[in-house]
């Protein structure tokens, strides 16, 4: 087994104790709190461990002293923070996809579903869909706590106060902005027909920055970084790397969410344009669709019952007006700006290599 596919079994190993341990402690409670380990454990499988990945060969490439790596404590505290990335990941995803009223996830329900199949399967009384929500966000909100739980485990053997204290500094600005991020998302859906359309890309812009961009490469690097010892100043030069490859990130995304394959994705086609999201792409069709044509549009991206046929429409009027071939260069102008960034940082050459590997895999992915 190479490296990578070593510390990606460890971090699963992790979690899965870590789910075994809060197994036995639920049971001792009650056996009907069963699901929510069942369905939390589930949820932790697989994945691409983007978060895990950047944030281990941001740790590596910053070390002054590589023999540290291959110290079992040292191993065994990275592999807890990226196994708490993870899990905050995860948790972020069953919130979002309750959100959204998104029934797959990764081609399985989601877990607001999984509660809601319980719930007319045991033939309970009240409302399954209601009771699916409750599920959800209690799930969600325990793999919050466990996240910081985990991290909290991590840092109990950091080298210093100083690798601790900046440590949580950036998991805590994480969890900030990523709620900021997603309210700005919510808010957009809801408040975008009565906005200017001629701002519409801008806001899409700033839902990504920090609903995606920082979360998702930012943070697992500036993390990584932190706790390999690395100074402010140097850490923060990570920033240009990570946050144009955060937006190419989010905009192939968007692409995925429009015109993905489901056998792929886990996803139905278009079902980013069912949920009515406000992205970069539908930014840039309604800047050109006018009058009737874009009232129509929008009517569309509102309406909660849209069918295939009505998929199909919006899927050629994006193409038509240019957006996804502006969408599609937006990625390869970014992602050559991350990697140009990410020549210029003084950091271990096999960690700049495999980030560069990791880079290129975020903008080519199919799902």
């Amino acid at each position: 087994m190479d490296e990578t596919a070593i510390l990606l079994q460890a971090i699963q190993d992790e979690l899965d104790r870590f789910m075994d341990d809060r197994r036995l402690e639920f049971e001792s409670i009650s056996s009907d709190l069963a699901p929510i380990v069942d369905y939390t454990k589930d949820m932790l499988r697989g994945g691409k461990r983007f978060r895990a990945l950047f944030c281990y060969w941001a740790w590596l490439g910053y070390l002054d002293d590589r023999s540290i790596a291959q110290s079992d404590q040292a191993l065994g505290s990275i592999v807890k923070i990226c196994a708490a990335l993870e899990m905050f990941h995860a948790a972020a995803l069953v919130h979002d996809d309750l959100i959204d009223q998104s029934d797959t996830r990764r081609g399985k329900p989601a877990i607001h579903k999984k509660f809601e199949s319980l719930h007319s399967q045991s033939n309970w009384a009240g409302a399954a869909e209601r009771f699916g929500a409750a599920g959800a966000i209690l799930v969600g909100d325990l793999m919050l706590s466990w996240s910081s739980e985990l991290f909290g485990s991590a840092l109990l053997d950091a080298p210093s106060r100083e690798i601790e204290a900046a440590c949580r500094d950036e998991f805590g600005r994480m969890r900030v902005e990523v709620m900021a991020g997603q309210y700005l998302d919510v808010l957009e859906e809801n408040a975008a027909p009565g906005r200017p359309v001629s701002e519409a890309v801008a806001r899409a812009n700033r839902v990504m920055l920090y609903k995606t961009a920082k979360y998702s490469i930012e943070a697992p690097l500036l993390i990584g970084a932190a706790f390999a010892g690395a100074e402010t100043g140097r850490r923060h030069a990570l920033s240009s790397f990570a946050i144009p490859l955060g937006l190419a990130f989010q905009l192939r995304d968007d692409v995925l969410g429009v015109y993905g394959d489901p056998s792929v994705t886990g996803k139905p086609a278009g079902d980013d344009l069912r949920e009515g999201k406000r992205t970069v792409l539908v930014g840039l069709t309604r800047e050109v669709l006018e009058g009737k044509v874009g009232e129509m549009f929008d009517q569309m991206l509102t309406a909660t019952d849209i069918g295939p046929d009505q998929i199909a429409v919006m899927q050629q009027t994006i193409i038509g007006t240019g957006a996804l071939k502006k969408t599609e260069t937006m990625i390869i102008e970014l992602g050559n700006e991350s990697l140009f960034a990410l020549e210029d940082l003084e950091i271990e050459h096999e960690a700049k290599s495999m980030l560069k590997q990791l880079a290129n895999m975020v903008m080519n992915r199919e799902s």
